[in-house]
């Protein structure tokens, strides 16, 4: 049975159906000459069959007539219902990619990009299917019960009441195996958005599934979680099955029942012989509209469970209120970490900052250094705030940067990964990303300035040119000056970089390393270092281990002090004298 909880979901989709309320009440006037025709139709079959030869031709008219009508008006009623849904779809989809959009890294770090595309397409599918089609059957076949039973009522009473009493155990009987119907294909549901996540996972790796030749493993996890979507829908399938078998045996057998009375009636005189002749007809339409509200029923649980699904995400805390103005970038004066503490809300039991402290002064360049898992990139992630701190504070000047509007904050800096993400849009598109509304002329100066301009024009559409999936059709080195240009488009007050320059060749880098220098010049800028000889120049060195400060200071500094630092630039020495060896052997 549909609870209020169930209720209240349902209320959530015609939220969405309220802005088109005229159209969807045309819609619902049109459902209402349908239902109405419906009821009429035994009635006119009725008096047909009893006809005289002289009024043959005058009940068949009426009949044609009321044919023509309930087809008309049924038309009318799929159009604009199908086109309140549309609307109301494209708004639930609309405002569910804004929710998600707004959701913290918190979120993302637990949920997987294949799941919540389903969610988005396949949930909302059948949210739709239920707004044009379910709903209106539903109504229907509710009222085709209800007044089928009115106008049995003026026939006979006792035969009424005689049906009456054989209709609620089948109700009972329906809400039942609807409560295990709705159970399964939710589960069906959630198991065909983890199957898409793996479909999502295998293509957007696709490169290193096919260099590990790996297509066959990933063929027989995509197919055990197909069996088990398969599995699923059998058992919901058995639950069907036997839900139908049901009805049909209780309702062939009631319409039995009701015959067998109603003969009887008629030999004891209680009742005409074409009074039962329409009667059964009604007994029919109500035994078939109670069949149909049972397939009905169904579709409602499963469309209740995809709104629960979507809803939940939809009441997901979001990290910000999306503004309507564009907010000003705020003034960062430095940076400075008192005490900080974090853990990643995934793995709260695992400590990656402990006390963390240091000061950044305004327009200088801050180096964190340390073996991988140190900690480095969790303090781009707090400066960014794809994450809150669980203790000590993050101030710029005299303001704590958590209190600061973040559309503004995040305005005023810019990120240079390790592993740049392009929108499989042109060149153009991905430099405009850090200014959307930046010139010509602003764009090409970026495109030169982050060395990208060279490789740009070698290509016959220049800027134009499409980047493919992920950057894909572009190297390593040029999607790295790609986003350096987008970067140098925004004119960040503080720039990030992690780990830059890490994955390049040696000509790359230096092109790379050009671009950053002109970035980071009389810019707040905080790197995170792979490559030690990328940083000698930076104001402040800050070595890390496990979370925490180890060494601090300049390059000069930290090598004549012979530490930790010290150590890695002459281990990274080693390691490059012998690839420059290599190189020249090759």
């Amino acid at each position: 049975m549909l609870t209020a909880k169930d209720l209240g979901q349902l209320r959530k989709i015609l939220a969405y159906v309220k802005p088109h309320k005229g159209l969807w009440a045309l819609g619902f006037f049109f459902l209402l000459i349908t239902m109405g025709t419906s009821l009429l139709f035994p009635k006119l079959l009725g008096g047909l069959m009893a006809s005289s030869a002289d009024n043959l031709r005058t009940n068949m008219l009426e009949m044609m007539a009321l044919l023509a009508i309930q087809s008309v008006a049924g038309f009318f009623r799929v159009v604009l219902f199908v086109m309140v849904t549309e609307r109301a779809l494209a708004a639930i989809r609309g405002d569910l990619y804004n929710h998600l959009l707004h959701l913290p890294m918190s979120f993302f770090s637990a949920k997987r990009v294949g799941e919540l595309n389903s969610r988005v397409a396949s949930d909302t599918a059948q949210i739709g299917e239920t707004l044009t089609t379910t709903f209106a059957e539903f109504l229907r076949g509710l009222s085709m019960v209800i007044g089928g039973i009115g106008i049995l009522a003026f026939t006979s009473i006792k035969l009424t009441l005689f049906i009456v009493g054989v209709i609620p155990p089948l109700i009972i009987v329906t809400f039942i195996f609807g409560r295990f119907i709705r159970k399964y294909a939710k589960k069906v549901q959630d198991e065909i958005a983890a199957s898409n996540t793996i479909v999502e996972e295998t293509f957007a790796g696709i490169q290193t599934v096919k260099a590990f030749a790996n297509e066959a493993w990933e063929q027989n996890r995509y197919g055990k979680r197909i069996r088990e979507v398969v599995g699923l829908a059998i058992t919901g399938g058995y639950y069907r099955g036997a839900f139908s078998s049901f009805i049909t045996f209780g309702l062939f057998g009631a319409i039995a029942l009701v015959i067998w009375f109603g003969a009887g009636m008629v030999h004891d005189g209680e009742l005409a012989a074409d009074k039962l002749n329409e009667f059964i007809l009604y007994a029919l339409f109500i035994g078939g509209s109670i069949g149909g509200l049972a397939s009905v029923y169904a579709q409602l649980q499963k469309a209740v469970g995809a709104t629960e699904t979507i809803f939940s995400l939809m009441d997901e805390e979001k990290e910000m209120e999306q503004s309507t103005e564009h907010p000003s970038p705020v003034a960062v004066e430095g940076i400075s970490f008192k005490g900080v503490n974090f853990s990643y809300p995934t793995r709260p039991d695992v400590q990656v900052l402990n006390e963390l402290s240091f000061d950044l002064q305004k327009g200088q360049t801050l180096a964190l250094v340390g073996k991988s898992g140190s900690g480095k990139s969790t303090v781009a992630s707090l400066l960014m705030r794809f994450y809150r701190a669980n203790s000590g504070s993050i101030t710029t000047g005299e303001y704590a940067v958590e209190d600061l509007d973040l559309q503004s904050w995040r305005k005023s800096l810019a990120l240079v990964p390790q592993d740049v993400l392009l929108f499989g849009g042109t060149i153009r598109e991905n430099i405009a990303y850090g200014k959307t509304e930046a010139s010509e002329e602003e764009i090409l100066q970026a495109a030169k300035e982050a060395n990208a301009w060279e490789f740009i024009v070698q290509f016959p559409e220049g800027l134009e040119t499409k980047v493919g999936d992920r950057g894909i059709q572009l190297s390593g080195g040029q999607r790295q000056r790609i986003a350096i240009a987008r970067a140098l488009l925004k004119d960040p007050q503080l720039l990030i970089l992690d780990e830059a320059t890490s994955a390049l060749d040696s000509e790359s880098e230096r092109l790379v390393q050009e671009a950053l220098e002109r970035l980071m010049e009389g810019r707040t800028s905080v790197v995170i270092a792979h490559r030690l000889s990328t940083i000698r120049k930076a104001h402040q060195i800050v070595v890390m281990d496990q979370g925490s400060i180890i060494e601090r200071g300049d390059h000069d500094a930290l090598m004549a002090k012979e530490g930790a630092y010290f150590e890695l630039v002459k281990l990274q020495d080693v390691l490059r004298s012998d690839t420059d060896l290599a190189q020249n052997i090759d």
